[in-house]
């Protein structure tokens, strides 16, 4: 991944929001989660101001005008700059095409997976299966709504492919848990066995 004046998501989000018209934080807010982008990039007021602070500074947007609606205080409102149009394509043709490292929480903790005595890997694991079997009920039903609702596929994409990726967890740790408990896993020997040589 090429380095940038601003690398959190956040500001791919601010500069798509600003790509569609000049627009306020709130505004971009309010924008993000009713299209329920809260949900795949982090989104908070205090994180929100300090990155249209950032763009700001690295001229990727800038204010187009401020406006004030009855006594509320005047709002500054943003328009995205040439750099940041061109940045928003760059950066977000580099997400779509080139895989990167991701450290998940996970992922880690299946690294060390061991410090565990199996049997507690094991129950541990289930209650990770019984989060992600509730997880797929609610998908389930938010996919009955939104075809209810008829939302373009188009708008709900990152959802999807939410949905797929723990579709896919819950099964490869099912199997993983039958592993275990079958004995087949190799090394699950070891793995009992130094449980057994250390100390109370």
């Amino acid at each position: 991944m090429s380095k940038r004046k601003v690398s959190n998501p956040l500001a791919l989000a601010v500069l798509a929001c600003l790509y569609e018209r000049p627009m306020h934080p709130y505004e971009m807010a309010s924008t993000m989660r009713e299209r329920h982008k809260d949900e795949s990039i982090k989104l908070n007021y205090g994180s929100l101001y300090a990155v249209v602070e950032s763009l700001k500074k690295h001229e990727l947007i800038a204010e187009h005008e401020t406006e004030r609606a009855g006594h509320r205080p005047e709002r500054t409102v943003y328009r995205i700059t040439d750099a940041g149009r061109l940045d928003l394509i760059d950066w977000l043709s580099e997400l779509l095409s080139r895989p990167a490292k991701e450290y998940t929480h996970f992922e880690a903790g299946l690294s060390l997976l061991p410090v565990l005595p199996p049997e507690d890997a094991v129950a541990l694991l289930e209650q990770r299966c019984q989060v992600l079997e509730l997880r797929a009920a609610q998908s389930q039903s938010l996919r009955e709504l939104f075809a209810k609702r008829s939302f373009p596929r188009l708008f709900t994409i990152e959802t999807e492919y939410r949905w797929a990726l723990e579709a896919a967890e819950l099964e490869w740790t099912r199997r993983l848990i039958a592993d275990i408990r079958c004995g087949s896993l190799d090394g699950l020997e070891f793995w009992h066995g130094f449980h057994a040589r250390r100390p109370d």
